[in-house]
């Protein structure tokens, strides 16, 4: 079912963060179809397709994952080394976005397959226009593998 694919599964505790986020894309026609998760746990359910979304078929993969690192349940580091570990995930580009600088975080997460890693910005405007040109790149001008290949 096509239309009900998510396009971007922003992975965010942060309820400000949030709010932000989806104004960004709102105001910014970025995406059609935004699913948050707050925590790991939701989100590797949400994209191996158990748990609350075992209704989900594994086909429908977001076209690109926001991925905070500082997550409750599991940390974002676990969720991306789990994304990237599996055939069926590991294609999904991967944007940490976290506020972490910490030089360890960013080459493990780099070491483990991301495909991007962006320090938050703290500052309301910067925030939004990160995540507005996020999305144009990644859902825009990005040019995914075929599913398959």
């Amino acid at each position: 079912m096509i239309e009900n694919c998510v396009e971007i599964l922003l992975v965010e505790d942060n309820p400000h963060d949030i709010k932000l986020a989806m104004y960004a894309f709102k105001s910014n026609n970025v995406a059609n179809k935004v699913q948050v998760v707050r925590d790991g746990a939701e989100a590797l359910e949400f994209i191996f397709c158990t748990g609350r979304y075992a209704h989900r078929n594994i086909e429908n993969s977001p076209k690109v994952i926001l991925l905070d690192l500082k997550l409750p349940l599991v940390d974002g580091t676990e969720v991306l080394r789990r994304i990237k570990a599996d055939p069926r995930t590991e294609m999904i580009p991967v944007v940490v976005m976290t506020a972490s600088k910490e030089e360890r975080d960013i080459a493990e997460t780099y070491h483990l397959g991301v495909n991007s890693y962006i320090v938050k910005p703290v500052d309301f405007d910067q925030f939004t226009e990160v995540v507005k040109q996020l999305g144009f790149y990644w859902m825009l001008l990005n040019q995914p593998p075929v599913a398959g290949k």
